[in-house]
């Protein structure tokens, strides 16, 4: 990625958090690499070297400062191609996948060769598919030792190491320092019962809004929102072990960072949970851009973001449920879904009682099952025939997925039309640019009747449709 150094460096000496995230600083005199937020006193121009991610400042011998914490630094949101592919990759490397299969794996799941996405990564990062996952590999258990009373074994595996001579291996090479020297404190013998994390957002961000769309939305015993806080059951399959506990999210703005709480029953699949967390709350989002495209009609509630979704398959459910009934009729058949075949969650705070059960468990009942739980029966088989889809690996339905594929193979499920595969595209795959046109509350937004004039009006809304969306649903509940 090309960095204008002048403009890099005025940014860095106004401590500008428009630029937080979208570069990072080397100090030659001092090896460490810093966010342009840092309130360390700004270094001299011919010391800095700048870098697109941390990766590419830790590959060229950077370690990261103990104070701005580069890995609290906010995502980036991209649209291009290009981006498009890296952010789908860098979701992947944060669940796992590289670790699974190497850069041959991650390219898989994304459609492209393995040369592409190096290449891909090159330009958009300045390191390769394996440089990058290693360092986030070492900025995550950064994050574990210092924000978390986690023992060091269990930062080390959780972080993805194969091994705690692996581990510290790497963080002395990298970091020129042993693990425990984050410790404040010494190690604890046990697991705490709750880990914590803070997921950094570019303001503004309008978390009421977030909570009040997503409490419509909440699923009985599997979701429960109040004024400040979202809470949920997980589950969630990794490495042939299935995890099950539960999260809770709610807002520090005057650090403008959501903080996470995590069971300590997903201490394991941390990675996974804060990734999931990130896309279902679109702390990637770059408010500004987005407004300078959406113009007036994000004037009213410009912090306003797309929810997305910890579970594709339960968004896509909820999504075909929600035909032509209203948004609490469709809850509370999801509810019942989850109630009748969801597995049970021991001591979880608030009301959670179970997690929404896998495509895997849905693919395997019968019709006649779903239509007891007052589905129609037309509704019932277009619910199976997307578990069996997902089930069967034919659908995938994550951030990163690709999006047209995962239209097409939608659109060949009998009961899921054009809304339904707008919505999952907007929710579940975390695409941008998704506008279901045939919307009622969109179409009385616009003063349309004809989703065709609705769709020719958007256009000057690309490639930030889905943000329109939610503005214009705003309006409508309004």
């Amino acid at each position: 990625m090309h960095l204008d150094t002048d403009s890099c460096y005025r940014a860095l000496a106004a401590h500008d958090a428009r630029f937080d995230g979208r570069f990072f600083v080397g100090v030659t005199s001092t090896r460490i690499y810093c966010r342009p937020v840092c309130t360390v006193r700004t270094p001299r121009r011919e010391n800095c070297r700048f870098f697109g991610s941390a990766a590419a400042a830790e590959v060229a011998g950077f370690r990261p400062c103990l104070r701005c914490r580069p890995e609290l630094a906010p995502g980036n949101a991209g649209i291009d191609a290009g981006a498009r592919l890296a952010q789908a990759a860098i979701r992947m490397i944060e669940d796992g996948t590289i670790d699974e299969g190497g850069v041959e794996r991650l390219a898989s799941r994304i459609g492209v060769t393995s040369r592409h996405l190096r290449r891909i990564f090159s330009d958009e990062f300045g390191v390769s598919p394996i440089d990058y996952a290693q360092t986030q590999r070492l900025l995550l258990a950064k994050r574990l030792l210092t924000d978390t009373t986690l023992p060091v074994t269990d930062v080390a595996l959780t972080s993805g190491f194969a091994s705690v001579r692996r581990f510290n291996a790497a963080f002395k090479t990298r970091y020129r320092m042993a693990p425990t020297r984050l410790r404040r404190a010494a190690a604890p013998a046990a697991l705490p019962a709750v880990l914590e994390f803070d997921l950094p957002y570019r303001p503004p961000y309008d978390f009421p809004a977030m909570l009040a769309f997503l409490a419509r939305r909440a699923v009985q015993g599997v979701e429960q929102v109040d004024a400040k806080t979202y809470r949920r059951t997980l589950h969630i399959e990794h490495a042939g072990s299935v995890h099950r506990g539960y999260i809770e999210v709610f807002a520090r703005p005057a650090r403008n960072a959501l903080r996470l709480r995590v069971s300590a029953s997903l201490a394991r699949v941390v990675p996974h949970v804060l990734s999931l967390a990130r896309q279902a709350f679109d702390v990637a989002c770059d408010p500004s851009e987005i407004a300078a495209r959406l113009g007036e009609l994000a004037t009213r509630k410009p912090g306003l973001r797309v929810p997305g979704t910890f579970d594709g398959f339960e968004l896509a459910t909820r999504a075909v449920l929600g035909q032509q009934v209203s948004v609490r009729a469709a809850t509370t058949l999801a509810a019942r879904l989850a109630e009748q075949l969801g597995d049970p969650l021991d001591h979880a705070p608030h009301g959670l009682a179970r997690t929404f059960p896998a495509a895997s468990v849905v693919a395997g009942v019968q019709d006649k099952t779903l239509a007891a739980l007052g589905i129609l029966p037309a509704r019932a088989r277009t619910v199976r025939a997307l578990a069996q889809a997902v089930a069967e690996g034919k659908l995938e339905l994550d951030v990163g997925a690709d999006v047209e594929r995962a239209r097409a193979t939608l659109s060949n499920i009998p009961g899921i039309g054009p809304w339904t595969i707008e919505y999952i595209a907007m929710r579940a795959l975390g695409w941008p640019d998704a506008f279901p046109a045939s919307d009622l509350g969109i179409l009385k937004a616009m003063a349309e009747t004809k989703p065709s004039k609705a769709s020719a009006r958007s256009e000057s809304w690309r490639p930030w449709r889905a943000y329109a969306v939610m503005h214009l649903w705003s309006r409508h509940d309004a």
